[in-house]
């Protein structure tokens, strides 16, 4: 059950001493995070605020993840399990989420899939350009110098599908899939923005 305000009554608070257990994935990568605890107030200020806010058992208070460390988790959504009695939040994060300087909670790196990692380094270079990235001299050269390259892979990858050179084939289907990415970054779009295309017509 996806949860929002008008629906957070139907939630089992009371059967779990007005707390649940709240575990936060990366909206992105997929990768969990951290675990915390919402009372209703904490879901509350969370669906509004559009920050991740927990109820701290050990302050006995709201907590706003990243009120101290500035590494705040930009709130997407939030879905009840089947019993309605824990909370999966799907989040952005600022930086890292561990007290420690980790990545998660488990000691673990939130890269994810390959593709979305080579994404944000995508859109690193394109919004901190570097002079020594090849990214970023083609983001800076224009759109159209961006497309162009997108169609010149394209054709590349057509002739070498023609052939039997594996090596060849998979090289050609690595650049496209690069400039294709480096399009996407360009005109302000998202590899997510895509999938939620495909998923639809998948339906």
């Amino acid at each position: 059950m996806k949860v929002e305000l008008e629906n957070i009554a139907a939630l089992t608070f009371p059967e779990t001493n007005g707390l649940l257990p709240a575990i936060v994935q990366d909206n992105t990568t997929r990768v969990v995070l951290m675990q915390g605890y919402m009372n209703a107030e904490a879901l509350v200020h969370t669906l509004k605020s559009g920050k991740v806010t927990f109820y701290s058992r050990s302050k006995q208070r709201l907590w706003t993840k990243g009120e101290t460390s500035g590494n705040f988790l930009t709130f997407v959504r939030a879905d009840a399990d089947c019993d309605r009695d824990s909370l999966l939040i799907q989040a952005i994060p600022a930086g890292p989420v561990c007290h420690t300087g980790s990545d998660t909670c488990w000691d673990q790196e939130n890269k994810g899939d390959f593709l979305d990692h080579l994404e944000r380094t995508i859109q690193d270079r394109r919004d901190n350009p570097s002079e020594s990235s090849y990214t970023t001299s083609l983001l800076q050269r224009g759109i159209n110098k961006v497309a162009q390259k997108v169609g010149e892979e394209a054709v590349e990858l057509v002739i070498e599908a023609k052939d039997n050179d594996k090596d060849l084939f998979l090289n050609e289907a690595a650049d496209l899939m690069y400039h294709y990415l480096v399009l996407l970054a360009a005109k302000g779009y998202t590899l997510e923005e895509v999938r939620d295309v495909l998923r639809k017509r998948h339906k």
